[in-house]
């Protein structure tokens, strides 16, 4: 098996947390965050909700507690359900992470079966793996045995045409805009069956 494919690197790109003990709910500062990530206003955000503003208000500042009639519209306005309205954020603030890559230039990683072009390289502790791939390969025959790591994949086909091999499933052709999510962790090879190398995207969970 080819241990250079970039998917073999996501057994090492892993990074250990640590947890923290749960803190009681600030439903004030709840609703005023779940607000502010929409990018509302509190009138545009009463307005959404059906409340009125001066209610709103009172809500986030703490100085009301709202009934449920109130925390329906709430929920349905910031297009949640009502218990995420008290269930504590996994991250204490968001923290805006982005990274563009631009066409041509990500990182170049060369195989006998792919050539991959490895994105958002600059984010560190991704929770998935995004490359594009040209594939090279015409024949299982020319992979050591299944690809298989932890995790689950994405693959939508960009160009040309590929047929899918799966360890549990008949092989699938594929053209371009189709696409298949799939366990990771159940061996897969993909090759090229148009004339010229067939491109994909492919996106891995690392979790």
């Amino acid at each position: 098996m080819n241990t250079s494919d970039p998917r073999r690197l996501i057994t090492i790109a892993r990074e250990t947390g640590e947890t923290e003990m749960a803190q009681p709910l600030d439903l004030a500062q709840r609703v005023r965050d779940l607000r502010k990530a929409q990018g509302w206003t509190l009138e545009q955000a009463a307005n959404q909700a059906g409340l009125a503003r001066s209610t709103l208000s009172k809500i986030e500042n703490g100085q009301m507690s709202p009934t449920y009639d109130a925390l329906k519209k709430l929920a349905v306005g910031l297009q949640i359900s009502v218990p995420q309205l008290f269930t504590q954020p996994k991250r204490e603030q968001v923290n805006g992470r982005m990274a563009v890559t631009r066409s041509g230039e990500g990182t170049a990683h060369a195989t006998t079966t792919y050539e991959h072009e490895l994105l958002a390289e600059t984010l560190t502790k991704k929770q998935m793996l995004p490359y594009r791939a040209q594939v090279r390969a015409r024949s299982v025959d020319e992979f050591d045995g299944w690809v298989r790591h932890d995790g689950e994949e994405f693959l939508y086909v960009l160009t040309g045409t590929i047929k899918l091999y799966t360890e549990f499933y008949e092989p699938v052709e594929m053209r371009r805009g189709d696409s298949a999510y799939y366990d990771a962790s159940m061996g897969h090879n993909v090759i090229s069956t148009s004339s010229e190398d067939a491109t994909i995207l492919w996106v891995t969970s690392l979790a």
